[in-house]
């Protein structure tokens, strides 16, 4: 036999050298394997920043089935230069109703502070955390909220911890031809009734005024957007909504898991037919708080102020503020 169709043998017999090393030279360095790993080690890195929060909608039209995804790792802040025209003279506080949804917190503080910093949007985070013992009030907190945001902003979004905006096109700018809902009926996961004004809603300081605020009879989830509505309208105010915006419902990743964190939505005693009229009477002109601590914290490099509040309930007037 040849020493040729002897090789040949031996390689069918499973002898000689491994089909692996037989593609590597005769002298053989350890260079190509590290390049090997740095290249696998760029491609984890890779899939791990496009698996995050970040980027655009969980799989399934926007919301995820395991609750919210993870954020992003913490990127550099962009941070407005004062004397840079580019950012534009205005300056919104971004007011965030909350109490015991730190997981959305996480993942919202940096996500919106990053959107925004994109946009040029001078901004300033503050998350109303209430504190008290009574019921969820999303609006009293948001009037508190107007009223401590102080003078160096000049308008406001009502904003959900649990609505991310992924389309870059919604226009978060100074509202000066009246109030603007960047997640309208036609772009929110969940609510598409022609009326709807929740989830998020920008206006001048000036016209939030000239509705007197939220009404504050409105503890437990629900209805006190569909007041201000009426509100809107009775101070001769025009709601405009985003256009040329075709990513539909997939517009926002809505990160509130019901099965995990239920709403309250208790109605109690008279709370049924209240929760229909209009609040004439109340509003920023009535409202009573106290802030117990004011606290500037930065979430993954994302700076924002928590304003732990007490609300104040008259239990005469509105019975269903206490969980009993």
């Amino acid at each position: 036999m040849g020493p040729a169709r002897r090789r040949a043998a031996l390689a069918l017999r499973g002898g000689g050298s491994p089909p692996l090393l037989g593609l590597l030279p005769g002298r053989f360095s350890v260079f190509p394997l590290f390049f090997l790993a740095l290249l696998l080690g760029f491609a984890s890195l890779l899939w791990l920043q496009l698996s995050c929060s970040g980027e655009g909608p969980a799989p399934g039209g926007g919301q995820s089935r395991g609750g919210p995804r993870q954020p992003c790792p913490p990127q550099a802040p962009l941070l407005p230069a004062e004397d840079e025209p580019s950012w534009g003279p205005h300056r919104l506080a971004l007011l965030v109703p909350f109490r015991e949804r730190f997981e959305e917190l996480l993942a919202f503080v940096p996500y919106m502070h990053r959107f925004l910093s994109k946009k040029r949007i001078r901004h300033h985070i503050f998350i109303l955390n209430q504190v008290d013992h009574f019921r969820f009030n999303r609006a009293s907190l948001i009037n508190v909220g107007f009223l401590e945001s102080g003078n160096d902003t000049d308008y406001i979004a009502m904003h959900d911890v649990d609505l991310l905006p992924l389309n870059e096109q919604l226009d978060y700018g100074f509202p000066e031809a009246g109030p603007f809902h960047v997640a309208s009926p036609e772009l929110h996961p969940l609510y598409h009734y022609k009326t709807y004004v929740g989830g998020i809603l920008l206006l001048t300081k000036q016209h939030y005024e000239m509705c007197n605020g939220m009404s504050n009879r409105f503890w437990g989830w629900g209805r006190e957007d569909d007041e201000f509505y009426r509100r809107i309208k009775g101070a001769g105010l025009q709601v405009r909504r985003p256009s040329g915006i075709t990513t539909g419902y997939e517009t926002f990743q809505h990160l509130h898991d019901p099965a995990w964190r239920k709403r309250d939505q208790k109605r109690i005693a008279a709370q049924k037919q209240e929760q229909f009229k209009v609040d004439h009477e109340g509003g920023l002109n009535n409202m009573r708080y106290r802030i117990e601590s004011r606290t500037a914290l930065s979430v993954a490099g994302a700076p924002c102020t928590v304003l732990n509040i007490f609300l104040d309930c008259d239990t005469s007037e509105t019975p269903w503020c206490t969980f009993g």
